[in-house]
């Protein structure tokens, strides 16, 4: 049996296999029923392992173990193989999270909590920096700025960019107006953003610009911009650069506010 390399990393990424279950596992595919030391032959995997192998294969659900000497194993239709990953999955981040909840009714995050702000206070504010990579790390941090929002929020972004905020950060942003945070977004504004523009518009003051940049400020004293083109760049490889500098923050922000009267307020859709 001849499975590409590609074919099988794929599948250890699907369903959080190692290589030799993935190996054994196309093997029995392949055979429909097979021994264990079939499958240590066609699958090119110690024999010593392959027993261990189909154990844990057996208890993921990803093969039947008939009965009879000698023992062999049933591969499991393909389709249910994944329904029964999706139900695990599910099962899983569900325990995990009630883990989670459970835990923040303990004195566990108070004493973390007491921890980072020992910290923080020996921490230089020029050290308060650091680059992010991948947007969904950007957007996460960008989510975390929103919800320490005292008083402002100043977002400026490309056309796409703006959808993405929108859309991504919404619940933020109205936790953040419900605080009293002023919040005001400019961008390149599209037919397609329309309507995501229609829903935020009570939230949020957006005002449509030609200009393109791409940052977020936080009460005049914490920045994030963006180094890269969204529409030039994989999500993978967007890059974003983090700092807590008043000095620099209200600087642009007084930038922004120069330019901020000259945009054209969004009207809503008829």
């Amino acid at each position: 049996m001849i499975v590409k390399e590609e074919f099988l990393s794929k599948l250890r990424t699907y369903f959080s296999l190692n290589l030799y279950e993935v190996k054994i596992w196309t093997a029995l595919l392949s055979r429909g029923v097979a021994t264990a030391g079939e499958l240590s032959d066609i699958a090119n995997v110690p024999r010593s392992r392959s027993y261990d192998v189909l154990e844990s294969l057996e208890k993921k659900g990803f093969v039947v173990m008939k009965f009879g000497k000698p023992i062999k194993y049933l591969a499991v239709p393909p389709n249910e193989v994944v329904e029964r990953v999706k139900k695990y999955m599910r099962e899983e981040a569900d325990r995990k999270i009630t883990r989670l909840d459970e835990m923040r009714q303990t004195e566990i995050v108070d004493e973390l909590k007491q921890l980072h702000d020992q910290g923080i206070e020996l921490v230089e504010p020029t050290d308060l920096s650091g680059s992010l990579r991948g947007r969904h790390n950007l957007y996460n941090h960008l989510e975390m700025m929103i919800k320490s929002a005292e008083s402002t929020v100043t977002i400026m972004s490309t056309s796409t960019g703006l959808i993405r905020k929108l859309e991504g950060l919404k619940g933020a942003m109205q936790r953040a107006k419900k605080r009293g945070v002023a919040i005001r977004i400019a961008g390149p504004i599209s037919k397609e953003a329309q309507a995501v523009v229609d829903e935020m518009k009570d939230v949020a003051d957006i005002r449509h610009t030609d200009a393109r940049a791409r940052f977020c400020i936080v009460d005049g004293k914490e920045l994030m911009f963006m180094v890269t083109d969204d529409e030039e760049i994989h999500p993978t490889y967007d890059v974003g650069i983090w700092v807590n500098t008043p000095f620099f923050a209200n600087a642009l922000e007084s930038l922004f506010e120069e330019t901020w009267g000259t945009m054209k307020p969004i009207a809503a859709s008829k």
